[in-house]
Formats: structure tokens, sequence, C-alpha cells
């Protein structure tokens, strides 16, 4: 897969150097060429340049992306590259990294998002998690704001536990997609028996969490 990251900074690196080890070709484009000595990166290729600008992305050859990652610190910056991939270049997917959770709205499909990562909300969501057992949890949002990751840590008192997955009537718009028990990943069968401590991840619609919150938190 050729993944193309825009915004070489700790960010951008963190994500390229991840997807290197997992074998991904990477490509990062970023202004300014001090950054490649500083990167430590092995494997990559770059590119020095502004990516607002269409001369860039053509010599970056994006056309051939299979992803387009946006991760700068500029959420402008980051809306222009992802509608530019879209528009321009018919990249099949595009990640946007949102700096000021203010800007959260505008990473749609009218920006050419696909999937919007709100750093501060998923740290946010991440220390809830660690606090909140019992509550459920946004991680992510995906699809153009249509759906999100939501995780709920099942707590002691839990009228889920004892229950097979399959006996649950979750919400029509609701998957369960991943159990996370004793730091083991379960892909969930409808066998499967529900514990407490278990941290259950959905796919879940936006409009369907609120249905999927009292299912989950009732008594």
């Amino acid at each position: 897969m050729l993944v193309v990251i825009v915004g070489a900074g700790s960010v951008g690196c963190s994500i390229a150097k991840e997807l290197l080890s997992h074998g991904h070709e990477t490509l990062l484009i970023d202004p300014k060429p001090e950054v490649i000595g500083k990167s430590g990166l092995r494997g990559a290729r770059w590119l020095v340049g502004d990516a607002c600008e269409i001369s860039t992305l053509r010599e970056a050859k994006l056309e051939e992306a299979d992803v387009v990652v946006s991760a700068t610190g500029d959420d402008k910056v980051n809306l222009v590259v992802s509608l530019l991939a879209k528009s321009e270049f018919g990249v099949g997917r595009t990640v946007g990294r949102v700096n000021n959770p203010k800007n959260d709205w505008m990473f749609d499909d009218s920006w050419g998002v696909d999937v919007a990562v709100n750093t501060p909300r998923l740290m946010t969501a991440l220390v809830e998690e660690a606090v909140e057992i019992g509550d459920l949890v946004r991680l992510l949002t995906l699809q153009t704001g249509v759906a999100s990751l939501v995780e709920f840590t099942v707590p002691g008192d839990s009228h889920v536990i004892g229950s097979t997955v399959g006996a649950i009537m979750w919400p029509h718009d609701s998957s369960l997609v991943a159990i996370l028990r004793d730091e083991a990943p379960i892909t969930p069968s409808p066998d499967d028996v529900v514990e407490a401590g278990d941290e259950l991840f959905f796919i879940t619609t936006i409009a369907a969490e609120n249905e999927l919150r009292t299912l989950l938190v009732a008594r």
C-alpha cells in the first residue's frame, strides 16, 4: 500500500515509522528540507514542497496513492490537501488531522475527508476511558461524520454480564467489532459471553450512539 503523508512533524513521522514497520510504501511531503535529517526514518521517500500546490501533488504522483494522510499542525492545510486529493487526484481514502476541536465540523466529505482524527478529542476520550468505566466513550469519528468508533468498559454490576453476544438486542445501526479481554483482542461471535471488565468496541452511527448508551448503561 502506498501512503502519502503531508506534514513531517512528530505526528507525521510517527505515522510513517509505524507504516514502514508494517511494510507499506511511504512518501512524506514537507516544505522544510531539514526535517528529512531530523526524522531518523529509514526507507521512506521524501518530497520537499508545499502540498497545497497542485504542482507539488502532481510531482508526488498523488493519483497512485492508496491513502493520503494530512497530518500538519495547520487545519487549513489539512483541509485543502484532503480536498485536492479527492477532487483532483481521485484518492480512495483520506485521513485528516484535526488540531483545533472547534474545526471538527469542517472535516467531512465536503472537504474530501473520509476519516477525521481529532487528536485532542482522542486524548480526552482515552483519559475518559480510563476513569469512566461504565460509560460509552467515542474514540474516533469515521465516514465523514456519519459513524464512529466507540468503546464501553463493562463494570462489575452491569446487566449484560453473563449474556451471550448473540442474545443482546444491539441497536440496528451498531455493530460489536471487537472485545478486549485481559489485554487480548477477541473477534466477537454470537456464543461469546460478556464478562466484567471487558472492553467492547463498536462501529455505530452517530445517531445510534445514545440508543447504544441507553442499552449498555441501563441498570
